[in-house]
């Protein structure tokens, strides 16, 4: 088994990752700039987008300390992007959210990625499902994920 983690696909399969990891990272940091933000605060107000969080579990997420988060969430508050909630099942608990303008600037964040997207519609319907259900499948994540 450990001859196919060494064997040379095996290995360029992982710098490949490793430059489209880069390259996303490169790109979120540009258009986080874009708007006058950090990469965490970008990463932070996409995940609110999606769905308000309670404080402690964006930390989790971002693998950071609550206080790190707290700073994050303080700054894209003052610029009206994100507002803090009492939790309904728990008021000792906050829960962090984007306002309509912070699901706004999420908008123009993700659709300002597009290093993948030309490449990407380059291939055929098959091969992109075909690309999608292997990254799930390398990431654990089940069917209608």
């Amino acid at each position: 088994m450990s001859s196919r983690r060494t064997d040379p696909l095996t290995l360029e399969v992982v710098d490949l990752i490793g430059t489209v990891v880069t390259r996303y990272h490169e790109e979120y940091e540009q258009a986080a700039a874009q708007h006058s933000l950090t990469g965490a605060q970008a990463r932070v107000l996409a995940l609110l987008a999606a769905q308000p969080t309670p404080m402690r579990r964006i930390a989790q997420s971002l693998r950071c300390e609550p206080s790190n988060v707290t700073g994050i969430v303080d700054r894209l508050e003052a610029r009206g992007l994100v507002e803090r909630r009492p939790d309904p099942a728990d008021r000792r608990v906050k829960i962090a959210a984007a306002t309509e303008e912070g699901r706004a600037t999420a908008r123009r964040l993700r659709d300002a990625l597009d290093f993948a997207r030309e490449p990407l519609a380059g291939l055929s319907d098959e091969e992109r499902t075909s690309l999608r259900d292997l990254l799930r499948r390398m990431l654990g994540v089940t069917d209608g994920a």
